[in-house]
């Protein structure tokens, strides 16, 4: 039985660590389930404190995953269509653009959706700036939660 349940930890740890880059999936949150998916083990590898800590961890992570963009954003005078932008910029450059896409994607999306919110030249490229930075630390934070994660699942998984 334990098989099945390290089997299926690896499999959200793969979702885990794939989620830090899709915003579609919540890339901690997934990782703390495979951690947390271990306890179901013959050997229950884990302290009810470690968990509680690193389930609290995830979480807010993933909230800050949401503010820290917004917050760039704002910081170097932008607008939401500049958060969107990114967003969709990211989704579309590692679909088209792999693995480059990733790091030019939600630059390039940040920089159209401030010039259709009206900024102009320089200006849109300072807030679009602000959101690509905004991007890039929450999703190094949520590499780095995700990676601990994947490290204390499989010195405990076998």
């Amino acid at each position: 039985m334990d098989w099945l349940i390290i089997t299926g930890g690896v499999v959200l740890i793969l979702l885990g660590i794939a989620g830090c880059f899709l915003p579609v999936l919540p890339g901690p949150p997934l990782s703390f389930l495979a951690v947390l998916l271990l306890q179901l083990k013959s050997n229950p590898p884990f302290s009810t404190t470690f968990l509680i800590t690193w389930g609290i961890i995830a979480g807010v992570i993933t909230l800050l995953d949401y503010v820290i963009p917004v917050y760039g954003t704002k910081r170097f005078g932008g607008s939401r269509h500049g958060v969107a932008g990114s967003m969709i910029g990211l989704l579309l450059g590692i679909f088209f653009f792999p693995p480059f896409g990733i790091i030019i994607g939600p630059l390039i999306g940040a920089l159209l959706g401030e010039l259709y919110a009206g900024q102009k030249g320089k200006n849109a490229m300072r807030s679009a700036m602000g959101s690509f930075v905004g991007f890039l630390f929450g999703t190094f934070l949520k590499l780095i939660v995700s990676v601990v994660l994947t490290f204390y699942f499989f010195i405990n998984a076998f």
